[in-house]
């Protein structure tokens, strides 16, 4: 068989052809039926020669084609030339004697040989790589469905192919195979760059201490053996709860935040605490991504895990001063915002809530001024280790201010958590009262509020928890926030920046009210009441502002107001030459408790050279008896001076007679609500003449406010009380006023005594 594709092809051998047989049947059997007919007494003997002899012809015929069929060697090149020569991968078409060989254009062209080549054989052998020719090493090419060859093409450049064989054709003695291959020189040189670019990878990775964390699913990870040998993993695959098991437990919130996030816009970082191999928790910091998947990719979500462990030790220093805050040793406001506003994200990822509670010690300046700063930090501290116990995973307590601190806590669905949480606490600070702090009633009150339902932000949501704080002025009270309280706090913070504002402006005024002498009628002193004018003249009572000051600490201001200003104004009606008469002032619980009144008083009266007699001082029952120990020190301190003092509102506090015994007081003022029904209530009338009597035996002066009519007047003096108070006299006016009744008053003085 001739190796030369391109020579003229023999003539092919004639096959057997049915329609030229049927109609050598068709004619014969016409011949012998019409001899039949034409001679019907031969016509048994014709039939049965004609079937005898279609049978031998039927028998020739099949036993010829089953000769020809297996003797049969000529192939159809030009068929096959057609089919194969221009397909774009590798063909060889072989007889295993090699008696025909045909090898089409792709692979000539990798061999370097012409259609015309005449040594097809070794064409055959280079292509398979057999370097010598080995007929044994066909029957391993036959026998294999990939069988890889490797060979170098006319420029020196290594050629890779994989062949796959299949016998086309079966004769006695030989067979014909079809052997295709497929070219593996781009995949394998694909192969060899990946394999040196992941070498460099993993030895960048090793020497960087870098490991990788991916998956598709977000349950199952596949991790670096960096990863796998950071952590002391058994393999390259955890699931998703393996990991997190080795997380710390406040770190697991922001890791399932990262997770759960489906935010493809950058590249995010968190830090968290990772169990490592030597089962200790160290530093990691986890920058990760989240790839969407293609139509050739799956999603993707993963990234580079850095043990930061030592940096952060490095960091902690620099943390403390940012962070730490410096007394108490727990986070700071700086930490809390930071912390917070991460828990709040999360929170809206995961569909968590927290609550955060911000509590306040409960007149914590009294602590400082009675007991030392050293006490007062002495409270911080063990505070702050309280608030510590009550901390939950993925939590933070922190101190925000002064006395002011913070407490992050994951709600489990438990309204209640927040109110029993802070009763917990209030028992175990009001335990600490003891030794030095055993005078001292340790409370702390709270508000609180839920995020991310009641804000937009953290600091939104922490601004909310100190609104509910500030709407209840109760000692040991505990408020969650409501919406409604929002525009109420709104309200008092625009108040308090236009009262700010009234004090930097000179608006606030004195109005007096007059004091008289039962026995005599006469003057005998003013009480100074504040007031806010408005440069439109629009007059503000106290109880409209003097709330919103106790409560952002401008009373301190205002108190500083009253007293210098009443000496002042005392004193100058003195140089006048009004008789002289006492000036009495009021002093809020936050002034009254500091340890340096006396040293303000004595100041005050020193700059206005008013003598102290001409000065009264006037506390709450409910004040002065809310700290007795301090409030009689205090007190007798003032005394010392020579200042008057009395006690405003008798009887509507603590309504204990024996207090009368230890508090160092001049005047009794008998409270309005005992003289509105004197004159018809004999209980009250019986009330007020005990507590006289009492009072004078303890030689306490005593005063009734708030006398509208000439009856109380004639009750009280026949009951013995010595000063009257009331709209009846007149009521608080301006200085210029009460001058005009200092003259009224001096002028029905003399009449009275011609």
């Amino acid at each position: 068989m001739s190796n030369n594709p391109n020579r003229k092809p023999r003539r092919r051998t004639q096959s057997f052809n049915p329609l030229a047989a049927a109609l050598i049947i068709v004619t014969a059997s016409a011949i012998v039926i019409g001899y039949c007919i034409n001679v019907p007494e031969n016509a048994r003997m014709a039939l049965i020669i004609y079937v005898c002899t279609m049978v031998c012809a039927t028998l020739i015929l099949a036993i010829s084609g089953w000769i020809y069929k297996n003797k049969k060697t000529s192939v159809d090149q030009n068929e096959i030339i057609k089919v194969t020569e221009n397909l774009n991968t590798e063909m060889i078409i072989w007889s295993d004697d090699f008696s025909y060989v045909y090898i089409n254009k792709k692979l000539r062209d990798l061999l370097g040989i012409s259609a015309d080549y005449s040594d097809k054989q070794e064409g055959v052998w280079t292509a398979f790589g057999i370097n010598t020719p080995d007929p044994t090493a066909l029957s391993k090419i036959v026998g294999s469905n990939s069988y890889e060859s490797t060979f170098r093409n006319p420029s020196g450049a290594l050629v890779s192919i994989a062949w796959s064989t299949s016998q086309v054709k079966k004769y006695k003695k030989h067979a014909i195979y079809l052997s295709t291959g497929f070219n593996l020189t781009e995949l394998k040189k694909m192969r060899v760059n990946l394999a040196n670019a992941n070498d460099f990878f993993h030895s960048a990775m090793e020497l960087a201490e870098i490991g990788l964390v991916m998956s598709t699913d977000r349950k199952v990870f596949r991790v670096s053996p960096e990863m796998v040998s950071m952590l002391g993993l058994k393999s390259g695959t955890v699931n998703i709860n393996e990991y997190r098991a080795l997380i710390h437990p406040n770190d697991r919130i922001q890791f399932d935040g990262a997770v759960r996030s489906r935010d493809m816009s950058d590249i995010k970082n968190i830090e968290i605490r990772l169990r490592s191999a030597d089962g200790n928790y160290r530093w990691f910091s986890h920058r990760f991504k989240s790839i969407t998947g293609t139509g050739n990719s799956l999603p993707l979500f993963g990234g580079a895990v850095i043990d930061v462990t030592e940096e952060h030790e490095k960091d902690i220093l620099i943390e403390r001063l940012a962070y730490i805050d410096e007394v108490t040793e727990i986070a700071n406001r700086n930490k809390l915002v930071v912390t917070g506003q991460e828990i709040y994200d999360s929170c809206r990822i995961l569909d968590y809530s927290f609550w955060i509670i911000v509590l306040d010690i409960d007149r914590f300046h009294i602590i400082n001024d009675t007991c030392g700063y050293s006490n007062g930090n002495y409270v911080l501290k063990n505070f702050a280790h309280i608030l510590y116990k009550f901390v939950t995973p993925g939590g933070l307590a922190a101190r925000i201010s002064g006395d002011n601190f913070a407490l992050l806590l994951r709600d489990y669905g438990d309204d209640e958590m927040p109110t029993r949480t802070v009763k917990s606490i209030q028992d175990e600070f009001s335990k600490m009262a003891v030794d030095e702090l055993a005078s001292i009633s340790l409370t702390c009150s709270a508000g609180f509020s839920k995020m991310p339902e009641d804000g937009r932000s953290f600091l939104e949501v922490m601004e909310h928890a100190e609104f509910a704080l500030k709407s209840n002025d109760a000692q040991g009270s505990i408020c969650g926030y409501e919406p409604s309280m929002h525009d109420s706090i709104i309200g008092n913070t625009e108040l308090e920046k236009a009262l700010a504002l009234a004090i930097d402006n000179n608006e606030l005024q004195l109005f007096y009210q007059p004091k008289i002498d039962l026995a005599s009628g006469r003057i005998m002193g003013v009480e100074a009441l504040i007031r806010w004018i408005k440069p439109d003249g629009t007059i503000i009572t106290p109880d409209a502002f003097v709330p919103i000051a106790e409560s952002s600490h401008l009373i301190s201001k205002i108190s500083e107001f009253v007293l210098n200003e009443g000496c002042r104004q005392n004193k100058l009606w003195q140089k006048m030459g009004y008789p002289p008469i006492v000036m009495s002032i009021n002093f809020a619980s936050t002034d009254f408790y500091q340890t340096d009144l006396k040293d303000k008083v004595f100041e005050a009266l020193a700059r206005s050279s008013l003598a102290p007699q001409w000065l009264e001082v006037e506390l709450t029952e409910t004040l002065a008896l809310s700290d007795v120990d301090f409030a009689v020190d205090q007190m007798n301190r003032l005394r010392e001076l020579g200042v008057k003092l009395a006690m405003d509102d008798f009887g509507t506090g603590y309504s204990s007679l024996s207090y009368l015994q230890i508090l160092p007081i001049t005047l009794l003022k008998l409270d309005r609500s005992f003289i509105t029904d004197i004159e018809h209530d004999n209980i009250a009338y019986e009330i007020v003449s005990a507590v006289i009597r009492i009072a004078k035996s303890k030689k306490i002066e005593t005063i009734a406010e708030g006398i509208e009519n000439n009856v109380q007047e004639s009750i009280l003096r026949m009951a013995g009380c010595d000063y009257a108070q009331g709209y009846l006299y007149g009521k608080p006016m301006p200085p210029e006023k009460i001058q005009e009744f200092f003259e009224q008053n001096a002028k029905r003085d003399m009449n009275t005594k011609r």
